[in-house]
């Protein structure tokens, strides 16, 4: 994956042959703490959201983002390295938890580009990741999915994972109509770039 600094990305993966990568609660919990630990420190994370069988991130890199480290023989980047290590690790988990062996996750973590120079698909991607588990019919509203960044946005928890300042900046989402602006359709052209 290659990434640039001032933009954003959203970073996808599913299990294999969309199997469930999530068994537990404190499946999803561990998860976002290897989230805090590998991609954090590389990236701001606007927001997330975590299903029962992949995961969605919405970041904005900036300098750290393309820092660059040598393993072994090779120049690796940082943020690139940190995915690998999130999912590799996770995997690493689960196949103890369920005494498995083998790749939970599909090949090739996506990591889409949203800004295309004349459309700023970011507030889309915001909105549309919030709105996975609703669409999923796993809930029948956004705020009863513990296991995305909506409930921080919509104040009802104090996450701190998420740069929620930066991301009302950044993407020009007007916090005292958050919630109202969520439950919007989303186009589904702008859907079909992000993927």
């Amino acid at each position: 994956m290659e990434f640039h600094p001032n933009h954003l990305y959203h970073i996808y993966n599913r299990g294999n042959n969309q199997q469930p990568i999530f068994f537990t609660e404190a499946n999803y919990l561990f998860f976002l703490q290897k989230i805090r630990t590998f991609i954090l420190p590389h990236c701001e994370i606007l927001s997330y959201a975590l299903m029962p069988n992949h995961f969605h991130l919405l970041v904005y890199t900036d300098e750290r983002a393309i820092e660059t480290k040598q393993i072994a023989a090779t120049e690796r980047n940082v943020l690139s390295e940190g995915i690998r290590n999130m999912l590799q690790t996770y995997t690493k988990a689960i196949n103890k938890q369920n005494h498995t062996t083998g790749s939970l996750f599909q090949q090739n973590t996506k990591a889409k580009c949203l800004d295309d120079g004349s459309i700023n698909y970011g507030p889309t991607c915001f909105h549309y990741i919030h709105q996975n588990p609703m669409k999923a019919t796993l809930v029948l509203k956004m705020e009863e999915w513990d296991y995305s960044s909506f409930k921080d946005y919509a104040g009802l928890r104090n996450g701190t994972l998420c740069n929620r300042e930066l991301a009302f900046s950044l993407l020009g989402i007007e916090k005292d109509r958050f919630y109202e602006n969520s439950y919007k359709i989303i186009n589904g052209d702008a859907v079909n770039f992000m993927f």
